[in-house]
């Protein structure tokens, strides 16, 4: 599934504008690329229905593997493409074969205060003897603007999480475990 986010907070209008040259385009990127990591505290989903039992799983979700790639030049704004694996599973209590789930991917600057962040909702059909789908999501573009051609990647993060509710938060915190066993 392709996905574009335009994450630009570009002061002047003119800077993404224009051609490359082929020696540009050529060119290896002044630093590394930003750091890609998912937020542990949003790296999985238990949606119970009921107490918070194996029995009364309705439908959860784990981030399995995230990549980011990206390229940039001069002072032109960092271009990232992103790729997710993501797994889906309905539980015993998970009645619908249909289920919006929902996952954010943010800018930061490292360590530092996010800059943009956009949500993305992935709607997932399981098949009837389907308990578990996996998705590999991709994000065509993460624009992430830059003061100067010497600000290099590492100073940026690109964070990935599923969107929860606080007392899902509360129980990934918990240490409890209901995570899929080994997909591969």
């Amino acid at each position: 599934m392709n996905k574009a986010l335009a994450l630009a907070l570009i002061a002047a209008a003119g800077a993404v504008s224009g051609c490359a040259s082929t020696k540009e385009k050529n060119a290896a990127n002044p630093g590394a690329c930003p750091n890609a990591v998912v937020l542990n505290d949003a790296s999985r989903l238990v949606d119970f229905n009921g107490a918070e039992e194996i029995e009364n799983v309705a439908y959860s979700a784990e981030i399995q593997s995230v990549t980011l790639d990206c390229r940039y030049y001069a002072d032109r704004p960092i271009d990232a493409t992103m790729k997710l694996k993501i797994a889906f599973g309905r539980g015993p209590k998970g009645g619908e074969k249909e289920h919006n789930f929902t996952y954010f991917v943010a800018v930061t600057r490292t360590n530092l205060e996010v800059i943009a962040k956009q949500e993305y909702v992935i709607p997932i059909k399981f098949d009837d003897d389907e308990n578990v789908h996996t998705v590999e999501e991709k994000i065509e573009q993460i624009l992430i603007p830059r003061a100067s051609e010497t600000v290099s990647g590492e100073n940026f993060e690109v964070i990935v999480g599923l969107s929860l509710t606080p007392e899902q938060v509360l129980f990934n915190r918990s240490g409890k475990s209901l995570k899929f066993p080994d997909l591969q």
